[in-house]
């Protein structure tokens, strides 16, 4: 099967369409139409160089390469997590939280993937290290940024049920358990629902790109599986990493909520 390779003026026509939702939110007073139009930009732009980079690197495999591509990811996606908080924690507290959180969880089940199930040789081969890496720390990131914005704005909201909790006598983690719960369960629906509706509501990306390319549909599907599933893995560990040590952050040393360790994003 011949992969049908698309031309700019194909990529232009699709991207009139952001064009035509930004002229209609402008007309409507949404004001995303800057928004809309930036992040198409950068879109273009991020995914045009990664292109340039994935191709050098296909081209010449090397650990360290992998390893300075992947840290350069984790990073950016840190940064991604401290920008989608309403309320985040001051100081590198914010980035490292999120950015460890992911550490933990993504490279370490990557690894797991890479040297047990799928087998490439060598294991840190970035053709399929670099993909597997993104799609977790993609789905993991979005988990994360989730979990601790729903933990830090609803302590912030809860603060005098909380602190109420600590004059019965509670310690600092038994008077957030609720919130922390709650904050694990917000992080891990995206990826329930994704799992959910898989098949049935929708094709998921990697499985599209693949059939596009000419793989086989069944081929396809099974390494959509294994795909979902490291994702929920990725996602869950990272996000329930992030909120519990997000809730320690909040109560000092004598069990006091500690608001002052937040600031609004």
């Amino acid at each position: 099967m011949n992969v049908i390779v698309l031309s700019p003026l194909d990529l232009g026509l699709a991207g009139a369409l952001v064009i035509v939702l930004a002229l209609i939110s402008l007309r409507m007073g949404l004001h995303l139409e800057r928004q809309l139009l930036l992040a198409a930009l950068r879109t273009t732009v991020q995914l045009l160089l990664i292109g340039l980079v994935l191709k050098a690197l296909f081209s010449q495999v090397h650990p360290g390469w992998v390893a300075l591509m992947a840290g350069v990811m984790l990073l950016a996606a840190g940064r991604e997590v401290v920008g989608r908080q309403k309320r985040r924690f001051t100081g590198l507290w914010g980035f490292g939280l999120g950015t460890l959180s992911m550490f933990v969880s993504s490279f370490a089940i990557t690894v797991l993937a890479l040297i047990v199930i799928v087998g490439p040789q060598p294991w840190y081969e970035p053709r399929y290290a670099i993909p597997l890496l993104g799609m977790l720390l993609g789905n993991t990131m979005n988990g994360i940024a989730i979990g601790m914005d729903r933990l830090t704005g609803s302590a912030w909201d809860q603060r005098t049920l909380i602190e109420g909790r600590l004059m019965l006598g509670q310690t600092g983690q038994q008077a957030i358990s609720h919130l922390r719960s709650e904050s694990i369960r917000s992080g891990l629906i995206p990826i329930i629902n994704a799992m959910m509706a898989a098949g049935l509501v929708s094709l998921p990306g990697m499985m599209t790109g693949q059939i596009l390319g000419g793989s086989a549909p069944m081929d396809a599907v099974k390494y959509q599986i294994l795909i979902m599933f490291l994702i929920a893995g990725g996602t869950g560990l990272g996000t329930m990493t992030a909120v519990w040590l997000g809730s320690k952050r909040l109560f000092d040393e004598r069990q006091r909520l500690r608001l002052d360790r937040l600031r609004k994003g």
